[in-house]
């Protein structure tokens, strides 16, 4: 059985939280956790004591489409143009507690004062830093990272490049693809250029930067293990690249980016029995990060079409039973008789094998795709139905509470 687990390092200490393992192996989210001291501690950029490093590029700019080969001399062009784009983010929680007073374990004292003993109840305050990274995408400040970076932090923190550290506003956040996006109030900040994920092949060569255990910006490099990665646990629309660059606790919503300097991943998670790194990562693709970082730019939160359709994983047996050559699709379970699937002619028992001409994998692949997909969007999806193959076209509307909500405000 899986179970997913969140890695959240104190000192020496590991806590985990649910979610997708396999015989010991479990998918850790690598955002670091630490006790704060009273006030949020900067995160220094630079361990060393070097003085300012030069962060210039051959384009001036960060990730300006830099090499199309890997040049002879490494990939220091390449970690040069993007590294002043990744910032630290530290985030403070604070929460309060309240613990009865050692006196209330004493007979005595509880049979005398009852329960108006003075100072019964004693308040504790915890406070919690997270460690992680982030990525500006644009002058004007705007920031990708993780959700679980920021997630119930009552401050936010990013440490540049050149030692600056800056206070970010969270301007929105999305728990279901693990994405936030902040901004800093600050102009003319290096930036990284997004690339296209789509287009990134298996063995193609990445480097992941980040700031793994809050040591600084750290670059390692590797390849593309595999993309379109599902069902892992670690968020509700999944479609992780798997990298063996190195990624390790505090490297949660760093960059991933390939030759030319394009960011086509955000760091997220790795699979391991300790909980460090152990050759298996996770970046959710730049693809989905640029469809939630536009939403949320423009309104506020993201905003997601709805399909009115329930589906499952074909398993063995339902292959069998519907007369299907391999396991591999969503199965419809499901039709809302008023919603954009019954509008569309889908029934109970349809399998969707592609959507939009992409093969569909399983009921997680299909949830992904359709979320990726705003009301008013047309998609085409191929189905099997009765043995044989067809096509239907769906078209996205509002979520039913979404359109409830607006009738109430007329």
């Amino acid at each position: 059985m899986n179970v997913a687990l969140r890695n959240h390092v104190a000192p020496f200490a590991i806590v985990l939280v649910a979610a997708g393992a396999l015989a010991g192996t479990a998918a850790y989210r690598t955002a670091l956790k630490v006790q704060a001291p009273p006030a949020l501690a900067a995160s220094s950029r630079r361990a060393y004591g070097a003085g300012p490093r030069d962060t210039g590029s051959p384009s001036g700019a960060a990730g300006n489409g830099l090499l199309a080969q890997a040049p002879q001399d490494g990939f220091a062009a390449v970690a040069k143009a993007v590294m002043p784009a990744v910032v630290n983010i530290s985030s403070l929680k604070v929460t309060r507690t309240y613990e009865y007073s050692p006196f209330m374990l004493d007979p005595f004292f509880r049979d005398f004062f009852g329960q108006e003993l003075p100072g019964m109840v004693v308040p504790r305050e915890q406070r919690e830093m997270s460690l992680g990274s982030g990525v500006i995408v644009d002058e004007a400040g705007t920031i990708l990272t993780n959700y679980h970076v920021i997630e119930q932090a009552q401050e936010v923190k990013a440490s540049l490049a050149d030692g600056r550290e800056l206070s970010a506003r969270i301007i929105g956040a999305d728990r279901r693809t693990d994405l936030a996006v902040l901004r800093v109030n600050k102009a003319s900040l290096p930036r990284a250029q997004m690339g296209d994920s789509e287009k990134i092949e298996v063995g193609d060569i990445v480097l992941a930067i980040g700031n793994p255990f809050g040591l600084g910006e750290t670059v390692t490099m590797g390849i593309i293990s595999a993309i379109g990665r599902g069902s892992l646990g670690l968020a509700d629309y999944e479609d992780f690249i798997q990298t063996d660059a190195a990624i390790n606790p505090g490297n949660s919503g760093g960059a991933l980016v390939n030759t030319r300097g394009e960011v086509i991943g955000i760091n997220t998670a790795i699979y391991s029995r300790s909980g460090g790194y152990q050759g298996i990562g996770f970046a959710i693709p730049s693809s989905m990060a640029r469809d939630v970082l536009d939403s949320i730019v423009k309104y506020g939160r993201v905003v997601r079409g709805y399909a009115g359709l329930g589906f499952q994983n074909v398993t063995p047996d339902l292959a069998r039973a519907f007369g299907l050559s391999e396991t591999r699709g969503a199965m419809v379970t499901g039709v809302d008789p008023d919603g954009p699937a019954a509008e569309a002619g889908l029934r109970r028992g349809d399998v969707v094998v592609a959507f939009r001409g992409r093969p569909i994998a399983s009921d997680s692949d299909l949830r992904t795709q359709l979320s990726r997909f705003k009301p008013g969007d047309r998609a085409a999806l191929e189905i099997v139905r009765d043995g044989r193959r067809q096509e239907v076209t769906l078209t996205l509307s509002e979520p039913p509470a979404t359109r409830q909500r607006a009738g109430q405000r007329g």
